[in-house]
């Protein structure tokens, strides 16, 4: 009855406000005469014409211009990011592609309209403001990334190859203009502006960019990587600094016309290092141990941001270096700086970053450069600036009695110039000082020396073998005889649970076990200043369990674009016996988008999609895996066992079920827990074969005669909920648990924790 009576009420009340509305309009007719009221614009046309010219004003409108704009965008700088990741390349270097690809250069030469259509010149002034406000965000977060104890500690050596890699790089910068200003300076550049702007193009490296790579080849550990993101640190704040100067020079068009701005500068950085500074600091204190940041202290640091941003831009010297400094100032207290990224960090880098790409690929015209004198020219640009980067870095690190190998690793990485130079380019075509030509050849020289930097990585590594990464087990015969286990893990509590499984499989077995515990952390998720902290964090669990149970635990930590590929690479390249994983969740599994698009836990899975296309896999392909898991279980060659945990603590009471003959390895695993746990092993012989099994039976008693009452064989179909509560753990091959997944037959809360294994 009281449904009822919510219904009657609802439809009532409806009906009654719905007549009091009727009754308002009809009465507000009458209001209308006497007024001059404009004809309606609908009228001659019919209800089509009328509703596609407001469809075609609306597409037109600038708000849904805009967006459109951020739709696009985004989608190619994301595909271009991972076809340069599956070629072991900078994300970012892809995103730069994207935005050549979107502009004039590729997308404007063969498909004009639509390219007008999307990116007409009017709308341009949007992108370029939305992006300088994420170049402004960005520059915050360079700043914050940067750790200055680090540069304050090991500042000896780094320092020198520093700035060695800015003056030898700027000279030659200098040296260049000399022979191209006639040719490429703009009407009305004086040479000193022009010769300066082309210096800090030659000199800049790109500390975020190097910092990834760093971080993605495990050489962060390295002195050689402690040196090399010490120097990028140094030359980040040094190549700011005289980009300020630059800038300065450039407006007022004379060295001499700059020094009341550059007397400014610097008192806007005592300030700042003086003033703001400590206070930042008092307020990080007072928020110490609270583990977030409240909306007013977040409103508090972003004004003090946009000030900075603003102060700066006010007296001349870009608004970005306002950014870089308020973030450079930042507390440096490792976990408020990592929470404070974390705001930002997403929104900036995902959302913001790309329309700078583009806008920069926008004003890219590789179509100018019709000349192969052009060319020539370009050439002797990239030669100049690897010549003076990395031979410059390279000869002083050499200078100072590192050893070749690490002499060249740091000017390969030195070398790299990435988005940092993108900015600079920018800067000096909106002050008017580089023409489009010369701009065109400074973009592809930016993509050029940061596409090379990974190979030449390669190459150092190759022609100087030296020692083994840490990735690289020593494969002698003693480690061959030994029982090894790699398990992978994403958080702390998943990491200490499978050391307990991985001990209930190897507990009694001494000195014949190898337990290595791996976290492979997005390379996008990690900042330099935080890695070690992060990698303490990670690791603190399973250290903490190792030491419970008396184990010895091998860690390894790796920063990576491409988790999956890595992980299969280092597990069938370690030699190992066994893979234990968690089943990851896709947000998407089980639904036909997620089949559709290749949803994984995190974004879409292009490779998924690709496969979808050529036919390699099915997008109805109901697998009781998420993509992740699956990507790892087909391209891995040793055993995977794949844990459903349900509060895991140990094996001690172990179903298995056994729908297949092809099942019977899962007895060898039995035979691991009994003889190394001392489990109770129940075995369920589902389709009736194994008893008619010689092998089978042979291996059972077997097992049976060095442990008695340890292993039991039933042979009933129907699997009790009641039963399934009193186990701790649930064994299956990965067929079976397929099957048992399709056939719901269970279920997935009455299953216990589940080990699924695959035999490779």
């Amino acid at each position: 009855m009281k449904k009822y009576r919510n219904i009657i009420f609802y439809v009532a009340t409806i009906i009654f406000f719905s007549c009091i509305m009727y009754w308002f309009f009809v009465e507000g007719k009458t209001l209308e005469i006497g007024e001059n009221i404009p004809p309606s614009k609908a009228t001659g046309a019919t209800m089509w014409e009328n509703f596609t010219d407001s469809f075609l004003s609306n597409l037109h409108h600038p708000l849904a211009l805009l967006l459109a704009q951020i739709v696009t965008i985004i989608m190619v700088a994301k595909l271009f990011g991972w076809i340069c990741v599956k070629l072991k390349q900078p994300s970012v270097i892809g995103e730069m592609i994207a935005g050549i690809v979107l502009g004039p250069s590729l997308f404007g030469l063969y498909f004009p309209e639509l390219s007008a259509f999307i990116f007409p010149k009017e709308s341009l002034g949007n992108l370029q403001f939305l992006s300088q406000i994420g170049l402004i965000l960005f520059m915050y977060i360079v700043g914050m990334e940067l750790d200055l104890s680090v540069l304050r500690k090991k500042a000896h050596d780094a320092v020198v190859i520093s700035h060695a890699s800015i003056i030898i790089p700027f000279a030659l910068g200098v040296g260049l203009s000399y022979f191209i200003y006639k040719e490429f300076a703009p009407d009305g550049i004086q040479f000193s502006s022009f010769a300066l702007f082309i210096a800090i193009a030659m000199s800049i490296t790109a500390f975020p960019v190097l910092a990834r790579i760093v971080q993605e080849r495990n050489l962060h550990k390295t002195k050689i990587g402690t040196v090399v993101i010490t120097c990028a640190a140094a030359d980040d704040i040094t190549a700011w600094c005289i980009l300020a100067a630059v800038i300065a020079v450039v407006k007022a068009g004379s060295f001499s016309g700059s020094i009341f701005v550059i007397i400014m500068a610097i008192v806007y950085v005592f300030i700042m290092i003086k003033a703001v500074r400590p206070f930042l600091h008092r307020i990080a204190e007072s928020q110490k141990g609270k583990g977030f940041i409240s909306k007013a202290l977040v409103a508090v640091f972003f004004l003090i941001l946009i000030i900075s941003s603003y102060a700066t831009e006010v007296i001349g010297i870009h608004a970005l270096f306002g950014a870089f400094m308020a973030g450079a100032i930042m507390p440096e207290n490792v976990k408020f700086r990592n929470l404070f990224i974390e705001k930002i960090e997403d929104v900036a880098l995902v959302l913001l970053l790309p329309l700078f790409f583009v806008f920069t690929g926008l004003r890219t015209q590789i179509g100018l450069l019709n000349d192969p004198h052009l060319w020539k020219i370009g050439g002797f640009i990239i030669l100049t600036a690897v010549v003076g980067k990395f031979v410059g870095s390279a000869l002083t690190a050499k200078f100072l009695k590192l050893s070749w190998k690490d002499s060249l690793t740091i000017g390969a990485l030195m070398n790299t110039r990435g988005l940092t130079e993108l900015i600079v380019l920018n800067i000096g075509y909106d002050l008017g000082v580089l023409g489009p030509e010369l701009f065109a050849m400074l973009v592809i020289m930016a993509l050029f020396t940061t596409f090379m930097t990974g190979p030449c990585l390669d190459v150092i590594n190759y022609f100087f073998k030296g020692k083994k990464s840490s990735l690289e087990e020593d494969d002698s015969d003693e480690n061959d005889a030994k029982y090894r286990v790699l398990l992978s893990f994403e958080t702390p509590e998943s990491g200490s649970t499978l050391l307990k499984l991985a001990d209930n499989l190897t507990h009694k077995m001494n000195g014949n076990k190898s337990v290595t515990a791996m976290n492979i952390a997005p390379v996008d998720e990690l900042h330099a200043f935080d890695i070690d902290n992060f990698e303490k964090e990670q690791f603190k669990n399973v250290i903490e369990t190792s030491e419970e149970l008396n184990l010895e635990v091998t860690t390894l930590f790796k920063a990576s674009t491409d988790l999956e590929n890595d992980l299969t690479n280092i597990s069938n390249k370690g030699n190992y016996d066994l893979l234990l994983i968690m089943l990851g969740k896709s947000m998407y599994e089980g639904s036909l988008l997620g089949r559709l698009l290749g949803f994984t836990t995190k974004i879409i899975n292009p490779e998924k999609l690709l496969n979808t296309v050529k036919g390699k896999s099915n997008i109805f392909n109901n697998s009781p895996f998420d993509d992740s898991t699956l990507q790892i279980l087909d391209n891995t060659n040793i055993p995977v066992g794949v844990l459903v945990e349900k509060d895991f603590n140990s094996a001690d009471r172990v179903f298995i079920p056994m729908f297949n003959l092809s099942d019977f390895y899962l007895l060898e695993y039995a035979k691991r827990l009994i003889n190394n746990n001392n489990s109770q092993i129940i075995i369920l012989d589902v389709a009736g074969q194994i008893r008619n099994n010689i092998e089978v039976k042979e291996l059972i008693r077997s097992i049976e005669q060095v442990a008695p009452n340890h292993i039991t064989l039933y042979n009933e179909k129907k699997i009790e909920k009641e039963f399934l509560n009193t186990q701790d753990l649930m064994l299956i091959s990965r067929k079976s648990w397929r099957g048992l997944i399709d056939s719901k037959s269970l279920w997935l809360s009455d299953i216990p924790s589940t080990l699924i294994i695959s035999n490779p």
